[in-house]
């Protein structure tokens, strides 16, 4: 095939996705925003309007297990009722009172792990492809060993590339790889409710590296406390 054609044809799949990707996006975002304008008026019915409700993780990852926080003031018997109000919103999958505990530092523990096993080794593809090589099979292996104690959090997958090429197909291609590595850790036993794959191309380039450097085809890890995968309805009230 020529070359320029096949480049072509390349650059027009990988568009596709980028369009897919934004629409599915939009989509999701206006649907958690439904969500959150029923949550709300749930939350104030049952009298707790002094209680913040956070649909987004810290990393900005939209969530249908939304995190409660603040009412300080309202007694254990309310907080558990707004608790239930919102875990009662249909699409509303369960939900949790922010806490700084034991999860958490487990959380960061993984996440330790996984970066000191690809601090030396990549997971690697196939030239301009999203078919993951079959040496990296062992990797992955130790990659989801790792991230199994923090099953019960979302773990985000996110693919970067270098400078190099068409900056809207090195997003598509980003999204892509990070989602091959989803399904092969799935494969692995580690649940897909709580795996989030995200592209971004060439925007976050390793530190101190040139951008166009090779070295920035990497895929990342963020290991983030914010929902079980199989959420209790209410979770116990956090402290006022």
């Amino acid at each position: 095939m020529n070359p320029r054609r096949a480049s072509m044809i390349v650059a027009g799949a990988a568009l596709c996705l980028v369009m897919s990707f934004a629409v599915t996006r939009a989509r999701g975002t206006a649907f958690v925003d439904d969500l959150a304008r029923k949550a709300v008026a749930a939350r104030d019915a049952a009298g707790g309007k002094g209680v913040t409700l956070a649909f987004r993780d810290r990393y900005g990852w939209l969530t249908r297990h939304p995190v409660l926080s603040g009412g300080k003031g309202l007694d254990a018997v309310t907080r558990t009722r707004v608790a239930a109000a919102v875990a009662a919103v249909p699409g509303i999958g369960g939900v949790g009172w922010a806490s700084e505990g034991d999860a958490r530092a487990s959380s960061l523990h993984c996440q330790d792990d996984v970066e000191r096993i690809l601090e030396t080794r990549t997971i690697r593809f196939g030239e301009a492809s999203t078919r993951l090589d079959p040496s990296s099979a062992r990797l992955l292996d130790e990659v989801a060993l790792s991230l199994r104690p923090c099953v019960g959090s979302l773990i985000a997958v996110t693919g970067h590339t270098d400078a190099g090429g068409n900056p809207k197909v090195n997003v598509a291609l980003s999204l892509a790889r990070a989602e091959a590595v989803r399904s092969a850790l799935v494969a692995r036993g580690i649940p897909a409710e709580g795996l989030r794959a995200a592209g971004l191309g060439a925007t976050k380039p390793v530190e101190g590296l040139d951008p166009r450097d090779p070295a920035n085809r990497r895929i990342e890890f963020s290991v983030i406390f914010s929902a079980p995968v199989k959420p209790t309805p209410i979770d116990t009230p956090g402290p006022e």
